[in-house]
């Protein structure tokens, strides 16, 4: 894509959520507490990261409950400042979990058996029975919800009908079409920008997440009324060869207003 940014966009302020998961998986790799999964949030936060987002699955893989409880007592006082996001499957402990830290959103995320990651967004198909009973019991505490779909009309519909506050797009396809080339990206990006309107259009908020980099945000931060990106495996990945406040600054320009293309 050429030119400069939309008009709206100078205007807009994409918030970024850092993903802890990874820290978690190289932590439980051995056993004990190195690296330390607070001291890791901390560095974000001090980095200037708006918000954190951890994904605590049934098999404990990464994030654990004591973590999920830990990071919520670490960012209660910044409340206000920093988000906490919570994203997983509606299961009973989960969701009773959530309710327990009071965080500032909860992002409901279909999973599969056995998967490494998520794989998809939720079928529009899905019974409301499934959801809705979860999305009141949240809305009662304040916490904002949001759905995990694909950039598709009939699940964006689905979800407003459900009363989800936000959705968030399911970015793996737009970053290995972004890997094919400008053509591809820039076919699938204009997928991921009706879906955004349709979205802004019934009153949802607009998150994103999964395979965002630095490589393919360039692009993507022009999505229109996107509020949010959460970034984890890229992130991370990065800091490996920087460090951590690096990386989570190198991410803050990414997305920042006016940021070079």
């Amino acid at each position: 894509m050429t030119g400069g940014p939309a008009p709206w966009y100078s205007r807009a302020m994409i918030r970024l959520s850092v993903n802890v998961n990874k820290v978690a998986t190289l932590r439980n790799s051995r056993g004990g507490d190195d690296p330390d999964l607070l001291t890791a949030v901390r560095t974000c936060v001090a980095a200037g990261a708006p918000g954190i987002t951890v994904h605590p699955r049934e098999d404990q893989r990464h994030i654990r409950p004591a973590d999920v409880r830990a990071i919520a007592a670490e960012l209660a006082p910044l409340r206000g400042r920093v988000e906490y996001n919570i994203e997983g499957d509606p299961r009973p402990d989960l969701i009773d979990m959530v309710c327990e830290t009071l965080p500032d959103q909860c992002t409901l995320v279909p999973v599969l058996p056995g998967e490494i990651t998520s794989q998809a967004g939720w079928p529009p198909t899905t019974s409301a029975g499934v959801l809705s009973g979860v999305i009141e019991r949240l809305h009662r505490l304040g916490i904002r919800v949001s759905l995990f779909v694909d950039p598709e009309p009939a699940a964006i519909k689905w979800a407003a009908d459900l009363g989800a506050d936000r959705i968030e797009l399911y970015t793996e396809p737009y970053a290995r079409a972004h890997e094919r080339g400008p053509e591809e990206a820039a076919a699938s990006f204009a997928a991921y920008a009706a879906a955004a309107e349709l979205a802004h259009e019934r009153g949802l908020g607009i998150n994103a997440g999964h395979d965002l980099s630095l490589d393919n945000l360039p692009l993507f931060r022009r999505l229109p009324h996107l509020d949010e990106v959460s970034i984890g495996h890229a992130l991370i990945s990065r800091a490996l060869y920087v460090g951590l406040d690096r990386a989570v600054r190198d991410y803050l320009e990414a997305v920042a207003p006016g940021a070079a293309s």
